[in-house]
């Protein structure tokens, strides 16, 4: 199996391609350069792992949720290229792709995601492994911090990733003191993790055509301000 995964979904801009020989990926911090790098990086990847993009099974891409035009962003490259080479898609959660990083290098088997949503919000989401692979608990949502849902579980073997636990470290630390074990703010989504995710999808045949590719916002009003947000509170 043979698998592109891409995600410009943050600050963070990912490539990785999956193969029996290994896995071969790129990763920069690039804000607001994602156009520029992102089709480079993929020739890169695709050299150093000796393929041509018609040779690939599939591609997947980072779906959201995330920055709202990093997410068009990979959704429309993934799109492109596979419309291109007459390949299928693999959307992957931004989230879930964190959570399986804490996975495989914290051996974390329940994992908490915050990612900064800005306007006082993180996109949120829990994770436990099945099956080797993390999968979601709960529906992803985008929440203010101190509302975050708290787990079911009263155990303390929670790991909190992600920015979200940067930025509202004192609400959310405080929220979710009885489940923490550690965490890490510095996790950004990454393709390479996707990848791995994107290897079971595409396992249990779960591809889209290039045309049914969207991203996954969270929010219904992508532009919606923070003035407009208050406005609507009651």
């Amino acid at each position: 199996m043979k698998l592109l995964a891409l995600d410009t979904s943050s600050d963070a801009c990912s490539v990785a391609i999956w193969t029996p020989n290994g896995c071969f990926s790129r990763f920069e911090l690039t804000p607001k350069t994602h156009t520029q790098l992102i089709l480079p990086m993929i020739e890169q990847v695709l050299l150093e792992a000796g393929l041509i993009l018609a040779e690939l099974d599939a591609i997947a891409f980072g779906r959201g949720p995330g920055a709202f035009t990093g997410v068009r962003i990979a959704a429309g490259v993934a799109q492109g290229l596979a419309l291109a080479a007459d390949k299928r898609l693999i959307p992957v959660s931004t989230l879930a792709a964190m959570a399986q990083q804490a996975y495989q290098e914290q051996q974390a088997e329940q994992v908490l995601v915050a990612l900064d949503a800005r306007m006082g919000e993180v996109y949120w989401g829990s994770y436990g492994v099945i099956d080797a692979r993390m999968q979601p608990l709960a529906a992803e949502c985008v929440i203010a911090p101190d509302h975050a849902p708290l787990p079911a579980s009263l155990a303390k073997q929670w790991v909190g990733v992600g920015d979200g636990w940067l930025h509202y470290e004192t609400a959310l630390k405080q929220r979710f003191a009885d489940y923490l074990t550690a965490t890490a703010t510095d996790y950004l989504p990454n393709a390479t993790y996707m990848a791995q995710l994107a290897v079971y999808a595409y396992q249990q045949g779960q591809m889209i055509d290039p045309a049914l590719a969207e991203p996954v916002y969270l929010r219904n009003k992508v532009a919606l301000t923070t003035l407009e947000r208050t406005a609507l509170k009651p």
